[in-house]
């Protein structure tokens, strides 16, 4: 059972990524998936949220990213994905997706029994 996100790299400021969130050993239309990133001394953030596809599949983004990013699942490859466009060099952070029950907004509410993948690092320079 694992959670990979991948997709990370160094772009510059205005450039676009996606990031893929990709699991095995379970079905992740089950469960609701957030991305959450997070900078060297600061707390990790929730990014953005995507209910489960059981439930009404909604989706939901901080102020911060609201107009930018895009989550959306595909769920014939069990991946959801982050698609992040007009990057700003704030966006710089290792960025983890996870599973958990649902979405609070774009904060996934998560247990110690859900999964997160390993995190992949962005770098957006000016």
């Amino acid at each position: 059972v694992q959670l990979q996100a991948s997709g990370g790299g160094s772009v510059k400021t205005g450039d676009s990524l996606r990031l893929s969130c990709a699991a095995s050993g379970f079905t992740l239309r089950d469960y609701a998936i957030g991305w959450f990133r997070q900078t060297p001394g600061k707390e990790r953030e929730g990014v953005s949220c995507i209910s489960s596809s059981s439930s009404d599949g909604n989706t939901y983004y901080a102020d911060s990213v609201k107009g930018r990013f895009i989550i959306s699942r595909d769920n014939a490859k069990n991946t959801v994905y982050l698609q992040m466009n007009s990057l700003k060099p704030e966006d710089t952070a290792v960025y983890y997706c996870a599973t958990g029950p649902f979405c609070k907004t774009w904060m996934l509410h998560t247990t110690e029994r859900d999964y997160w993948g390993q995190g992949t690092l962005v770098t957006v320079s000016s």
